[in-house]
């Protein structure tokens, strides 16, 4: 798990790079299937009892590839 910080302070790193700002946003799942990154909520969660639970999550959501990707060919 990563915080909104961290996740961040990767991205900025990211995009420096001209390559990466055109590029196709995915998640990979467990199961090694890609799917497009879709939007993203800032939620709040409902805290019951412990204060030091995280108050607020940032979800990512997805959907299935509309336009078929070819094969990874490396990794950079």
């Amino acid at each position: 798990m990563i915080n909104g910080k961290t996740f961040r302070h990767a991205l900025d790193k990211f995009f420096h790079s001209p390559v990466c700002q055109d590029a196709r946003v995915q998640i990979e799942l467990p199961n090694g299937q890609f799917f497009d990154i879709t939007g993203a909520k800032l939620l709040e969660n409902k805290i019951i009892g412990i204060k030091e639970q995280e108050t607020h999550r940032l979800v990512l959501t997805c959907a299935e590839p509309k336009i078929k990707m070819g094969k990874i060919v490396g990794k950079l």
